[in-house]
This record gives structure tokens, sequence and C-alpha cells, in this order.
């Protein structure tokens, strides 16, 4: 089963903005429980699309200004980018389906 790749503003570049494949990114902070509770339906959408969708979780807290830079104003914020570009925004806790679904079109 894959897990979600911790991400850092240093590697945001080439992880993301570089990647041959959609990737999402799951702005969290470990003080936020919705963030928390997220991590398992995180985990699981990198498990079911390993290969198809690149998962990555940015701490905010740790890496603020990557954040701020992309106008992240509450957390949890799932922001998938194709070709470097940002092409959708979810903000808050979902239920499982509803994660999946939001992401499937950009796959």
């Amino acid at each position: 089963m894959s897990n979600a790749t911790d991400l850092t503003e240093a590697d945001f570049q080439s992880e993301v903005c570089e990647s041959p494949i959609p990737v999402i990114v799951d702005f969290w902070a470990p003080w936020c429980g919705p963030c928390k509770a997220m991590g398992p339906a995180v985990d699981q959408l990198a498990s079911d699309f390993d290969g198809k969708l690149k998962v990555m979780k940015l701490n905010t807290q740790e890496h603020p200004s990557k954040a701020a830079e992309l106008g992240i104003m509450s957390i949890p914020c799932f922001v998938v980018f194709k070709g470097g570009e940002e092409v959708a925004r979810l903000t808050g806790g979902r239920a499982y389906d509803e994660f999946k679904a939001f992401v499937e079109p950009h796959l």
C-alpha cells in the first residue's frame, strides 16, 4: 500500500510542477483535527491511484510561504496540479468517496 509523501517548499518545483503525472497536494498542519481525520483517506488515495496520481502532503506549519503563495486560507486544503498548473481545489474534510470523485476527472 502506498502512502502520501511528505513535501517541502524546496522540492515543490521538482515533485509537483515537473511531475509527468497529476499531483494532489494535501496542505495540512499537525494541530488541525480535520487534517488528521483526512490522513487515512489521503493514504488510501495514494494506494488506489498508485502510478496514476502522485499524492503529497505539505505541512503548512513548517512551510508557510508556499501555502501563502497559493492563497491557502484554511486547511485541510487539497490542490490538484496537472502540468504544473492548479486545476482543482477542495477545502475541508470529506468522505472518501467524495474525495476520490473530486480527483478522478483529473487523471
